[in-house]
């Protein structure tokens, strides 16, 4: 179906706003916040699961269950239309039908939410989620009380989203197409002042082609940033400097060592866990902070921040200091518990190069709990993106599992529409990752790996469980299991 993109407006002052998806992580935040505001919101989605059911309607959010063009009377005078929402959903013919205006989710997010404010928005292949969140925190610490989007739960509130009432918004850049009226990645929208590029690699086979189209992707964000703003760009990343080379505003460098405007000269473990960093600033000042985020990846995502806020008008010394208090994101090296001397974690890494940073920065740095040379490091792995489904990363993801002693991998699930001959194969994984003297082992199911790893964990070994996706419950269920060996 399609919509009449004259409608894709707001009229001025609307009082009810219907969202189409109103369950996913991101539009239940902006269903909240918009309702905070007073508005009169409602929405519709497939059937709902804590933690979004409870989230909605303990905000008194009604849902409808299921998509029926009946949901939308009466007549809401805005409809916000959801990223998982698609062209033949019977609500959008109906929609189309009653010639109701709509946005979608960016749209929304810039009109209600990030209005006149000085927008930060992190963006890159990688880092994006922590990086985001670092801005957040960072702002809220230093009492600035800013409005925030991030594409993950941060442990600080337990919240990805708020309003705010102070100058800035910090949001997560996010390159994933806007809607299905409009191909074009979320971070056009957002208004960016200072914008972060922490990283350009291919990615989302689902929407873009090849790597050229994910290159015009993000010049489309450095076209957005004013002539008075600032990018803050990776300097060791060829894609990311070609992209800097069209910016009409101020660029400003970072990266690992001398020569950049902001140079990560230092980056030691930190004695509680964590890093402990030596910075130079752009004046030559020298910056030495902590940050609780292991690896050399969290270390530039935290120097990202600090350049960030100090070109959003905080003293840089200042803005280093902010970083020791961060709480990190849930999912992000996550440590979800520890049973019989195993620590178990949750990380979202599945691109290949997220998964070799991540398993290289737990081998190095340790987690709370574990402490490298304890024990093995296990990675577990699950291919569950559109992308990593598929053969597209099976060369790349060979060389991503250096860093661990052992790795566990499950077969890529919902292949089905898949040709076999395009299909990720962790069988294969396995065998060149045991050419590389790595022991590996594929299985078919989560649980197959359950008892697998129940048969091969010890104490004093982390559990590094990689997925962008539930996994099964796969961690809680290890956990439950381990707790229930350690009672006998």
């Amino acid at each position: 179906m399609k919509l009449d993109p004259a409608l894709n407006t707001t009229p001025s002052h609307p009082q009810s706003l219907y969202l189409m998806g109103i369950g996913g992580v991101a539009m239940g935040a902006l269903a909240g916040g918009l309702a905070a505001q007073g508005l009169e919101v409602r929405g519709s989605d497939r059937p709902l699961y804590p933690p979004m059911s409870t989230f909605l309607a303990e905000r008194n959010i009604p849902v409808a269950q299921g998509f029926d063009p009946a949901n939308l009377d009466p007549a809401p005078e805005v409809v916000i239309v959801g990223n998982v929402i698609r062209a033949d959903n019977p609500e959008v013919a109906r929609l189309a039908a009653m010639g109701l205006p709509y946005l979608s989710l960016p749209q929304a997010l810039a009109q209600w939410f990030i209005r006149d404010r000085l927008s930060l928005v992190a963006a890159g292949t990688h880092g994006k989620t922590t990086t985001t969140a670092l801005l957040a925190s960072a702002l809220i610490r230093a009492k600035l009380d800013p409005g925030f989007m991030v594409g993950g739960i941060m442990n600080e509130g337990g919240q990805n989203f708020r309003d705010g009432e102070g100058p800035h918004f910090a949001v997560e850049g996010d390159e994933y197409d806007t809607a299905f009226f409009d191909k074009r990645p979320k971070f056009v929208h957002y208004r960016p002042k200072v914008a972060i590029l922490s990283s350009l690699e291919f990615d989302h086979a689902d929407i873009y082609p090849d790597l050229n189209a994910v290159r015009a992707a993000f010049d489309m964000l450095v076209e957005r940033i004013p002539p008075e703003g600032t990018l803050v760009a990776w300097g060791e990343s060829s894609e990311v400097m070609d992209r800097a080379a069209g910016a009409a505003c101020r660029v400003q460098t970072y990266g690992v060592g001398p020569g950049w405007d902001w140079s990560l000269v230092g980056i030691e473990p930190a004695p509680g866990g964590g890093a402990a960093l030596r910075l130079k600033d752009p004046n030559g000042w020298e910056l030495n902070f902590t940050t609780p985020l292991a690896g050399e990846h969290n270390a530039l995502n935290a120097v990202a921040a600090v350049a960030a806020l100090s070109a959003a008008g905080l003293e840089s010394a200042r803005a280093a200091g902010l970083m020791a208090g961060f709480g990190g994101v849930k999912r992000r090296q996550q440590v979800r518990g520890a049973a019989g001397g195993v620590v178990v974690v949750d990380d979202f890494a599945h691109h290949p190069t997220a998964v070799r940073e991540t398993t290289k920065a737990v081998a190095r740095f340790g987690l709370p709990g574990w402490r490298p040379g304890q024990g093995r490091l296990v990675a577990v792995f699950e291919p569950r993106t559109n992308t990593s489904k598929t053969k597209r990363f099976q060369d790349e993801y060979a060389q991503a599992f250096d860093a661990a002693d052992l790795v566990f991998l499950r077969e890529p699930p919902g292949v089905e529409d898949l040709p076999p001959e395009e299909r990720f194969s962790s069988a294969r994984l396995a065998q060149d990752l045991a050419a590389r003297c790595i022991t590996a082992t594929a299985l078919a199911d989560s649980d197959a790996l359950l008892t697998a790893l129940l048969e091969t964990l010890a104490p004093g070994d982390l559990c590094l469980v990689m997925s962008n996706g539930g996994f099964d419950n796969l961690h809680q269920r290890l956990l439950d299991a381990l707790h229930q060996r350690q009672a006998k």
